[in-house]
Order: structure tokens, then C-alpha cells, then sequence
């Protein structure tokens, strides 16, 4: 019985510990890369080219930031999860270059 209530003060110590500096840090991360999106539309001056590749690479960033901090997908015991999403972007990747293919034959 000790041992499975030392798990559970561990697990509540690790919470306790993560607190709200980290969602703070991340949801500033989160404002940043937003803002760079965004300046990068805004200033009409830069190639469209070099915008769209602003806004993909942000985006990209984005979604690990979201992942690690808000969807705890850093902790332990989200392998399957983990797993699930990088099929899914195979997938998706391979209907994309499938879908061009088709359109360009």
C-alpha cells in the first residue's frame, strides 16, 4: 500500500511542480509566433514567396508548442498518441503528393 501511495504523492508532486510558469512561458511562445505571422503579412514590402514560408515555418512551430505545453504531449505515456498523429500526417502527406500527381497527369 505505501508504494501505491508513494506513486500518487509523486504524481501530485510533479504537478505541484509544473505549475503556472510553464503554461505562462508557453502561451507567450504562442503570442510570438503569432505576431511574427502576422508582421510578416502586414509588411507588404517582403516576397510572397519568403511570407508564405514565414507562415508555414510559424505555423509548424505553433503546433509543437501547443503539443508540448498544452497537450502534455512531452510527458511519459503518450506514445500511442504520439503514434496516431504521425500516421495521420502520413497520410495526409501522401494524399496531398497523390492528389497532385493525379492533377498534373
Amino acid at each position: 500500500m505505501s508504494s501505491n501511495h508513494s506513486a500518487t504523492g509523486e504524481e501530485a508532486k510533479r504537478h505541484r511542480t509544473e505549475g503556472p510558469k510553464k503554461h505562462i512561458v508557453a502561451f507567450v511562445m504562442s503570442l510570438a509566433l503569432t505576431i511574427i505571422a502576422f508582421a510578416a503579412v502586414a509588411a507588404g514590402e517582403i516576397n510572397t514567396t519568403f511570407t508564405y514560408i514565414i507562415i508555414v515555418g510559424m505555423a509548424i512551430l505553433q503546433v509543437f508548442v501547443q503539443m508540448a505545453f498544452w497537450m502534455h504531449m512531452k510527458d511519459r505515456g503518450h506514445v500511442f498518441p504520439i503514434i496516431a498523429i504521425l500516421t495521420g500526417v502520413f497520410i495526409v502527406i501522401t494524399m496531398v503528393i497523390m492528389a497532385t500527381y493525379w492533377v498534373w497527369w
